[in-house]
């Protein structure tokens, strides 16, 4: 009876589990065109051009306009914060 009860608590201890990582949403996502992102990553380098020169970078919780074009996994728009300039960082890092 007891090793019957453990089973039951560790199936539905699974079951639970498995319900709340199949509920939980991706954590970095593309960023929209028009919409002010926040940065998702640690750290999200912003660049002169894609794959460019590093010109300063973003640290999680900071945000991003983006703007477009898109180029090369990178994406085009303004990084506020203490870099407050337009620029490029790599596309997918944001929450």
């Amino acid at each position: 009876m007891v090793r019957a009860l453990r089973r039951a608590g560790v199936v539905v201890t699974a079951a639970a589990l498995a319900a709340s990582v199949a509920a939980t949403p991706a954590r970095a996502a593309y960023g929209t065109v028009g919409e002010r992102e926040t940065v998702c990553a640690v750290d999200l380098f912003v660049r002169t051009q894609p794959n460019g020169a590093w010109m300063g970078t973003l640290y999680q919780g900071q945000t991003f306009l983006v703007e477009g074009p898109r180029s090369g996994g990178y994406v085009y728009g303004f990084a506020y914060g203490h870099i407050n300039r337009r620029g490029w960082v790599q596309d997918g890092w944001f929450c």
